[in-house]
């Protein structure tokens, strides 16, 4: 088995065309609660069983990771897809169209390839390490936003569960710090597409305390390949095991995760 992610691409596209095809032919069905304001539709366990037995006959050796389903038997190191069936599932549930499938390849604690597909909106998103990052095939390039006056900034989505009072001050203090500085604020409920949109340069910058890797994974290599810079909250590149996932344009990185840290800091 190969180790290049380029190489391994073209599957990786196979097995998000069979996950799109399932997301935009059957409803949502059953809703599974698996916590708190925290559900899978039908469609996501359907996505999950189809990707997991595609990739799992393409690339017997590789082990896989599943939102629904966790890890298959496969133990050691090496190499990992990592699958987020429906990244955004609340949005699907109600029509909203900001959803869609995220599938990474994972070496170590390291992305190396991302494809994230937004089937109701028609938008394909693909990067390997090394090799660019791609929407619909075309070259895309995050956006040069150089100061947070004109940036446009996503925010991930608040807790829920347990704890989630706590959790959400820092979540609260940061959206305050950001509206008081930058352009707008938005909140799209996905983190692919918080990821792709810094990716394609329509928005400038994300902010998410978490860092799941079904969640992130994907979206992260795609926008280090598409130019935006990636860390952690305290500025360290970012890898699976960092708690937060900042996304930037260049030139406004080191003011994001000054107002992003200080607020986590406030409220600690």
């Amino acid at each position: 088995m190969t180790n290049d992610a380029r190489a391994l691409l073209p599957i990786a596209l196979e097995a998000v065309a069979i996950a799109n095809e399932l997301i935009t032919t059957r409803p949502p069905g059953v809703i599974t609660a698996k916590g708190d304001r925290d559900m899978a539709t039908e469609v996501d366990y359907a996505v999950e069983r189809a990707v997991r037995d595609h990739l799992g006959l393409r690339t017997p050796a590789v082990r896989f990771l599943g939102e629904e389903g966790g890890e298959d038997g496969h133990t050691g190191e090496g190499l990992q897809w990592v699958l987020d069936p429906v990244d955004g599932t609340v949005n699907f549930m109600h029509g909203l169209p900001l959803c869609g499938v995220s599938l990474a390849l994972v070496r170590g604690d390291t992305a190396i390839l991302g494809v994230i597909d937004l089937p109701f909106l028609g938008s394909l998103y693909a990067a390997a390490e090394g090799d660019g990052a791609t929407l619909n095939g075309r070259p895309i390039k995050a956006g040069g936003a150089a100061t947070l006056e004109t940036a446009l900034v996503s925010v991930g989505d608040y807790a829920v569960g347990d704890g989630a009072e706590e959790r959400n001050r820092a979540r609260h203090a940061i959206t305050w710090r950001l509206a008081a500085r930058v352009q707008r604020i938005r909140m799209f409920g996905s983190a692919a597409i918080d990821l792709v949109w810094v990716a394609e340069g329509k928005t400038d910058a994300c902010v998410m305390l978490a860092n799941k890797p079904w969640d992130t994974a994907a979206g992260v290599v795609i926008a280090k390949e598409a130019g935006a810079h990636v860390t952690d909250l305290d500025g360290t590149p970012h890898t699976t095991r960092s708690t937060a996932t900042i996304a930037a344009a260049p030139g406004i990185l080191p003011q994001i995760i000054e107002l992003a840290g200080g607020a986590r800091s406030s409220t600690a």
